[in-house]
């Protein structure tokens, strides 16, 4: 893909239905063009050859034409072309936190650093890892595909102030006699456990 194509990229955008803001990569298996130079940055940041775009309508264009596959690595696809993006941690960052309702009926709603909406649930699990380094642990919320948003630092905090000791007769329960509970927070129906 060169820069140049955008417009036939935005057309593809244009045809799709109304209030749906991303291509139906998954279904779409064009061939494989290499690396342009692409890249997303830890801090949400995108690079063009190094270069960071500032354009937030080009940054939102190419997100919605973004794939992570199986092989792991994440890419822009087009009916005809897919290409490599270097992503340092996530393509996108968890930036903002609404809480609805309390215990099993909580709902977590997260705003990305690109202005949408993802309601943590079953069908956008949030996950944690065991930081490298620190041994703290980073969340990341399910987006779409196999694409996630780290969420921030600062709403870590706000999440930590939601745990509850995870129910008893769940797996992430631990015995009496096991040690610490395991804690964690609820959504959507769902209980996601602070543990990698």
């Amino acid at each position: 893909m060169r820069l140049g194509d955008i417009g036939k990229l935005q057309d593809v955008l244009k045809a799709l239905p109304q209030g749906q803001r991303c291509a139906p990569v998954e279904s779409w298996n064009p061939p494989y063009c290499g690396d342009i130079g692409l890249k997303i940055l830890r801090d949400g940041t995108w690079l063009y050859q190094g270069s960071p775009i500032r354009r937030p309508e080009l940054v939102n264009l190419f997100a919605s034409v973004l794939r992570k596959d199986t092989d792991g690595r994440t890419y822009l696809v087009t009916p005809a072309e897919k290409i490599d993006v270097e992503v340092e941690d996530a393509p996108f960052l968890a930036v903002d936190m609404q809480v609805e309702g309390e215990g099993e009926a909580q709902r977590l709603s997260f705003r990305t650093n690109l202005d949408d909406w993802v309601v943590c649930g079953p069908v956008h699990p949030l996950r944690f890892v065991e930081e490298k380094g620190s041994g703290g642990l980073k969340p990341y919320l399910l987006v779409r595909g196999r694409l996630e948003a780290l969420v921030t630092r600062s709403l870590v905090h706000d999440l930590a102030a939601l745990a509850v000791e995870a129910p008893v007769g769940t797996t992430d329960a631990r015995e009496p006699d096991a040690g610490e509970p395991n804690f964690g927070v609820w959504s959507e129906g769902a209980f996601f456990p602070f543990t990698p």
